[in-house]
């Protein structure tokens, strides 16, 4: 029996004869004689083999024609067309056609954590290749500690990160760096003289040292609270209710002088802290009112005699003046006089005529 066959461009025709490869064939017509097998492949597409690869390769000819990629157990090869992305490859040996394309791989080993392979970040968000990857982010506000199997490696700035996603446990852990507020409300507490009070502080803090914050000490934030609020009953435990209220001001900064050290082993930085309120019960707030109405009242009555007292040494001072000197006296009667003439319109005596009239004609000559 004989058969013609026609291999087009970019073909190849595989000859077999009981199973067993005997010929390779190009672009061109060919006759088949006897009871022969031809299967025809396209060179654009991957070469799939209709036996065992490692058999077929035994012929030369086919093995100049292919490029062999052998993938092993923990990597995957991403394999490029032309320059672009056509797909991953498992573990497995695959046989590309040379000539048709230009093929090109980049194997990737998938069991270690980093990727240091040099792969385009973009090729990571593929839907092909993201589930072989982890992603993770750090935003411009904070920083990253990574973790893996548990274990701290290092610290990361803000940016997109990717790992191999494989059995190896990878945590990054984000902290944020800005400045925080943190308010201590509604604290009761005995001051010295036993006067119950309520007290709102707050503290402006940041995190400096993310290795302290984050890995030496757990829930830093918390421990920061606890410690203000011990900070703040033993202060107030130690002076009287006047005192504190003397020392308002300066609270704040004496209760933090006590606790900076402590605050920078967390790893935090303060830069402010201050007291909002301080509030008294409703007795306390009365008696209080009480004790500034008197003094109010006090102060009051001490001025008014400071400015008695002054008026009655002016008009002593003036007196003397007088008594000394009787022109001053003269015109101090007609200064009253005057003033006199000015609030009285008129004054008539039966027999004497206008009494005021004739005092401002004297006064006026």
């Amino acid at each position: 029996m004989i058969k013609r066959i026609t291999i087009n461009a970019y073909q190849v025709g595989l000859v077999f004869e009981k199973g067993k490869l005997i010929d390779v064939l190009q672009q061109g017509t060919f006759w088949i004689l006897g009871n022969k097998e031809v299967k025809t492949f396209e060179m654009k597409q991957s070469f799939v083999a209709p036996i065992e690869l490692n058999i077929l390769l035994q012929n030369e000819k086919l093995a100049s024609l292919l490029e062999i990629v052998e993938v092993a157990d923990n990597e995957i090869a991403l394999y490029f067309t032309n320059g672009l992305f056509k797909e991953v490859l498992l573990t497995g040996r695959y046989a590309f056609w040379k000539g048709y394309m230009e093929n090109a791989f980049i194997r990737a080993d998938v069991s270690k954590v980093e990727i240091t392979e040099k792969i385009a970040v973009a090729m990571f968000e593929n839907v092909k290749v993201r589930p072989f990857v982890k992603k993770f982010q750090v935003a411009n506000f904070e920083k990253g500690l990574l973790f893996v199997n548990g274990e701290f490696i290092k610290e990361l700035v803000a940016g997109t990160y990717y790992f191999w996603n494989n059995a190896i446990s990878i945590e990054i852990k984000n902290i944020d760096i800005r400045q925080q507020q943190m308010e201590i409300s509604g604290q009761e507490l005995l001051t010295k003289d036993k006067a119950a009070l309520r007290i709102n502080f707050f503290v402006r803090y940041q995190v400096v040292d993310t290795i302290k914050a984050l890995v030496n000490n757990k829930e830093s934030e918390k421990q920061l609270y606890v410690m203000m609020q011990l900070a703040i009953r033993t202060f107030i435990s130690n002076f009287t209710l006047d005192e504190l209220l003397t020392r308002k001001d300066t609270i704040s900064k004496e209760i933090l002088e006590q606790v900076i050290s402590k605050i920078s082993d967390l790893g935090l930085s303060v830069s402010d802290a201050g007291i909002r309120d301080i509030i008294l019960p409703g007795d306390m707030k009365e008696i209080m009112n009480q004790v500034l109405v008197a003094e109010k009242k006090a102060q009051a009555n001490s001025i008014m005699r400071r400015e008695e007292t002054a008026a009655m040494r002016s008009m002593l001072n003036t007196a003397k003046l007088m008594e000394e000197n009787e022109m001053l006296w003269k015109l101090k009667e007609m200064e009253y006089v005057e003033k006199i003439a000015d609030k009285i319109g008129e004054i008539t005596i039966s027999g004497g005529g206008n009494v005021i009239g004739q005092l401002k004609e004297i006064f006026v000559k």
